[in-house]
C-alpha cells in the first residue's frame, strides 16, 4: 500500500516537472525572441559618394512653385485665365505646369564646374477656349517668375488648333450632362430593362479615341458599363457617338448609337424601335462580381520580406540618389513619366537622360468603341496618374518612398504621397558563379543585389509599372510590366474574330501595347558614333587539313553614319548588337561603349498608309539613332491624341533630315512593348508575368574586365576553408541574424484620385 503510494507521488512530481520544463522553455524562448538584435536602421558601411545638391536642375517643380507660377499667370490680365477645376471649354483653362527642362549645353556645363547654373524655368499650357487655340508658354525665373515666352511655334513649328486639348474634368462634367440629359432621362424603360438603371443605379463611361476620323474633329464614341468596381470588363451594349466639336456645349449633340450591336441614328429611332419590340433586346440580369479584387479567401500568410541588415546602402537626397558606385537625379513628368538624369557609374556619366516618352495601344474590335481605338497615353498624362505605392505589394516594404506634387487639370497642385519607391534588391539568381571541380577547386559567386527604381501609373483600366534598374555590374536597364484591367466590348456577332470570349456577353479585345524609351547616353562625353555587331557563318580551310573545310562563325561590325542608317525598323531584320560607343579605347584596343539590348514581344505596327500613324511613327522602329536636339526632346506630345492627324510631333521627321551620327551626341529612341490577346486568365486582371518589355544598357568594352569582380558582395570559397568569412559573409550570416525595425503602415493614396466636382 505504501509502495503503492509512493509510486503515485513520484508519477505526480515527475509530471509536474514536465510541465513547468515546458512553462519555463516557453518564456525563455518568449524572452529571447523579445531581445532578438534589431537590424541597425543606420548604414554600417559608408557610402562611397557624396550628394550633389546640383541634381536640383533636373528636380520637378516644388508646390510653392507651381503655386508661384500659377498667381503669375493669373495676374496677367491679357491671359484671362481660370483656374477652376470645372472650367468650361468655352473659357480660358491654364491646365498644366511643369518644368520646363534647361538646354543640355547648359546643364553639363554647370555639372561640370564650368558655368552657372542654368535659369530655372517652368512649362505652362493655357486652354484658350475663347480664342480658340491652345498656348505654351515659359515662365521664369523660378522662384519669383518675371517673365512669359509662347514657345508654341517654336516647339511645334505649328499653332495648335483648340480641338487639339485634351479633355478637361470641366468638359467631362458636361459630358455627363448631356448623357443624362439627352440620352437616359429619354430611354428611362430601356434603361430601367436592359441595365437597371434608375434612381441612384447609373452606368458608366469609357470613351474612344482618337474622337473622330480628320483633323478638326471632336466626335467620340463612348462606351457604357456597369458601375461595379473593374466597370471597364463589365459592358452593357450601348454606345453612344457625341459631336462636342464646339467649344459651347450648348451645340453639342448625339448623332449614333449603338445597342445590342444595331445602330441607330437618334434616340427618339432607339425609344420608337425598343417600345415598339422592333428589336433584339438586351434584358438585364444579374451577374456574378467577377471582377472583384478583394481576396477570394481572408489573406492569413506573409510573404518573404525584404529587410537591410546591415542599413540601407543606398541614400536619397533630394531627387539625388547614390548606391555603391553608382548615382543619379530623378523626375517625374506629369505628361510622360519617370526619368533620370545625370546616371554615372564611378564618377563617370554614362547617360544624360533615361526616360519613358510614350504608351501607345491600338484595339481591334466590331463595335466603335473599340474598333477605332488608339490610345496615346501621354496624352492624358502618363506620370499624372502616378499614385501612392502600397508598402509591401508594390513594392518592399522597407523601401524608401518619396513624395511628388503635380499641376495637371486641378485648381492647386497636388500632392502624391510615396509615389516613388526606391529599394535595394536580391534579383533571385547570382550576377556570376563558377563551381570549379577540374584541377582547382572552389567556389566564386556573387549575389545579383540590384537597386530598383520605381512607379506605377493607373492609366484607366490599366497600370504600368515602370522600373529603372541599376546593377553592379555597370548595366542599367528601364523595364515595364502591364497589369490592371483588359478593356472590353460586349458580344454581338462577329466579335470573336477580334479576341476571346472571358465572361458572360464579354470579350477581350486584341491590342498592342507600344512603348518607348529615350535613352541619351554619353559614353566618355557627348561626340559618339553607332556601332553594330553581329555574326556570320565563314566556310574555312582547317590549317592542319587543308582539303577538309567548316561552317565557322565571324564577328561582322559596321559603323552607321546617318540617322536615316540608324533608323532600325521592326519589320526588317537589323543587328543583334547595337552600340553606341566612344572613340576612346580600352585596355585592350577596343572602343569603349554600350550596348543597346532590346526586350519586346510587339505585335505589328499600324501600317503607314493610315492617316493616324504619323502621330505614333516612332513605333515603326527598333531603335533609332538621331542627332541630339534641345527642340527634339519628346518622340510624342501631349497634343498627340486629340488631333492625330496632324500631330504636333511627328518622329519620323527627326529622321528625315538624315543628318550625321559620326562622332555626334547621340540619342537612341527605343520602342518595346508586346502583343496581347486577351485570354480567360485575365479575369479579374492581367498579371505583370509576361506582359512587359524592356532595354538593357550593358557595357561593351566599356571597362578592361567585369567592374562586378570589386564588389564588397563576391564570395570565394576554396577547400579547407568552407567555414571562413574572410571571403564569404554567407558563412557568418547565422551570427549577424535581426529582425527587421518596420515603418507603420499608411496608405492615402486616395487623396489624388480625379474628382468630377469643385
Amino acid at each position: 500500500m505504501v509502495e503503492r503510494r509512493m509510486n503515485s507521488l513520484v508519477k505526480w512530481a515527475l509530471i509536474l516537472f514536465v510541465l513547468v520544463s515546458i512553462i519555463l522553455n516557453i518564456v525563455l524562448i518568449g524572452i529571447h525572441s523579445s531581445r532578438a538584435t534589431k537590424c541597425s536602421a543606420q548604414r554600417v558601411h559608408p557610402l562611397r559618394g557624396k550628394h550633389d545638391d546640383r541634381s536640383l536642375v533636373f528636380a520637378d517643380l516644388t508646390q510653392e512653385e507651381y503655386l508661384q507660377v500659377q498667381q503669375y499667370m493669373v495676374k496677367q490680365k491679357d491671359l484671362d485665365v481660370s483656374t477652376n477645376r470645372l472650367t468650361k471649354p468655352s473659357d480660358n483653362f491654364l491646365f498644366l505646369i511643369d518644368l520646363s527642362l534647361p538646354k543640355k549645353a547648359d546643364v553639363l556645363a554647370y555639372l561640370d564646374g564650368k558655368t552657372a547654373k542654368p535659369v530655372r524655368e517652368a512649362t505652362v499650357v493655357v486652354f484658350y477656349g475663347a480664342r480658340g487655340h491652345i498656348k505654351e508658354y515659359v515662365v521664369g525665373p523660378l522662384p519669383n517668375p518675371t517673365y512669359r515666352k509662347d514657345v508654341t511655334k517654336e516647339r511645334y513649328n505649328m499653332e495648335l488648333p483648340i480641338n487639339a486639348r485634351t479633355v478637361t474634368i470641366g468638359e467631362y462634367v458636361l459630358l455627363f450632362k448631356l448623357f443624362d440629359d439627352e440620352v437616359f432621362s429619354k430611354l428611362t424603360k430601356l434603361m430601367k430593362e436592359s441595365f437597371d438603371v434608375s434612381g441612384s443605379k447609373m452606368l458608366n463611361a469609357f470613351e474612344q479615341m482618337p474622337r473622330g476620323v480628320r483633323s478638326g474633329d471632336r466626335k467620340t464614341w463612348v462606351s457604357f458599363f456597369r458601375d461595379v468596381s473593374g466597370m471597364y470588363i463589365h459592358p452593357v451594349g450601348f454606345e453612344v457617338l457625341v459631336n462636342h466639336e464646339s467649344v459651347n456645349a450648348s451645340d453639342w449633340r448625339v448623332e449614333r448609337l449603338l445597342y445590342n450591336g444595331q445602330y441607330f441614328e437618334t434616340v427618339a429611332e432607339l425609344r420608337e424601335k425598343y417600345d415598339s419590340g422592333s428589336i433584339k433586346k438586351i434584358v438585364y440580369k444579374e451577374l456574378p462580381d467577377y471582377a472583384s479584387l478583394k481576396p477570394e479567401h481572408k489573406p492569413l500568410q506573409i510573404g518573404p520580406q525584404l529587410f537591410y541588415a546591415e542599413g540601407k546602402r543606398f541614400s536619397v537626397k533630394n531627387n539625388h540618389v547614390l548606391y555603391l558606385d553608382w548615382s543619379f537625379a530623378f523626375g517625374l513628368s506629369s505628361l510622360t513619366g519617370m526619368r533620370v538624369f545625370d546616371v554615372r557609374f564611378k564618377d563617370e556619366r554614362i547617360v544624360y537622360e533615361l526616360s519613358v516618352q510614350e504608351a501607345m495601344s491600338v484595339y481591334g474590335s466590331v463595335t466603335p468603341g473599340m474598333m477605332m481605338t488608339k490610345f496615346l497615353d501621354s496624352s492624358i498624362g502618363i506620370g499624372r496618374f502616378a499614385h501612392e505605392l502600397v508598402r509591401g505589394v508594390d513594392c518592399p516594404y522597407e523601401a524608401t518612398y518619396v513624395d511628388t506634387y503635380r499641376y495637371i487639370d486641378v485648381p492647386a497642385p497636388v500632392r502624391f504621397r510615396n509615389s516613388i519607391c526606391i529599394f535595394e534588391h536580391n534579383m533571385g539568381q547570382p550576377l556570376r558563379r563558377h563551381f570549379s571541380d577540374f584541377f582547382h577547386n572552389s567556389y566564386g559567386g556573387m549575389v545579383n543585389s540590384a537597386l530598383v527604381f520605381r512607379t506605377i501609373t493607373a492609366i484607366g483600366n490599366y497600370d504600368y509599372m515602370w522600373d529603372f534598374i541599376f546593377y553592379q555590374s555597370g548595366s542599367v536597364e528601364a523595364k515595364v510590366h502591364a497589369t490592371g484591367y483588359i478593356s472590353s466590348s460586349y458580344l454581338v456577332d462577329g466579335s470573336m474574330k477580334h479576341g476571346h470570349q472571358v465572361a458572360e456577353k464579354v470579350l477581350g479585345n486584341i491590342h498592342t501595347h507600344f512603348i518607348n524609351f529615350k535613352v541619351d547616353l554619353d559614353v566618355l562625353g557627348v561626340k559618339n558614333v553607332f556601332q553594330t555587331k553581329d555574326m556570320e557563318y565563314v566556310n574555312v580551310s582547317l590549317p592542319w587539313m587543308p582539303d577538309h573545310y567548316a561552317m565557322v562563325p565571324q564577328l561582322v561590325q559596321k559603323e552607321l553614319k546617318t540617322e536615316q542608317e540608324a533608323a532600325l525598323r521592326y519589320d526588317t531584320k537589323s543587328p543583334r548588337y547595337l552600340h553606341i560607343a566612344s572613340k576612346q579605347v580600352n585596355k585592350w584596343g577596343h572602343q569603349r561603349s554600350y550596348r543597346l539590348q532590346v526586350f519586346s514581344f510587339t505585335g505589328d505596327h499600324l501600317p503607314e498608309s493610315q492617316a493616324e500613324e504619323k502621330a505614333m511613327s516612332w513605333a515603326r522602329y527598333k531603335v533609332a539613332i538621331t542627332k541630339h536636339k534641345d527642340l527634339e526632346q519628346t518622340s510624342s506630345s501631349l497634343y498627340s491624341q486629340n488631333n492625330i492627324w496632324t500631330p504636333a510631333v511627328d518622329f519620323s521627321k527627326y529622321i528625315e533630315d538624315n543628318e550625321s551620327i559620326e562622332d555626334e551626341d547621340l540619342v537612341a529612341w527605343v520602342t518595346t512593348g508586346f502583343l496581347h490577346i486577351p485570354h480567360a486568365e485575365d479575369i479579374p486582371n492581367t498579371v505583370t508575368v509576361g506582359n512587359g518589355g524592356g532595354v538593357l544598357l550593358r557595357p561593351h568594352n566599356y571597362f578592361n574586365e567585369d567592374p562586378s569582380i570589386h564588389s564588397a558582395d563576391g564570395v570565394y570559397i576554396k577547400p579547407g576553408a568552407e567555414d571562413s568569412c574572410d571571403s564569404n559573409r554567407m558563412a557568418c550570416l547565422a551570427q549577424d541574424v535581426c529582425s527587421p525595425v518596420l515603418e507603420p503602415f499608411t496608405y492615402n493614396g486616395f487623396e489624388g484620385a480625379m474628382k468630377f466636382e469643385d
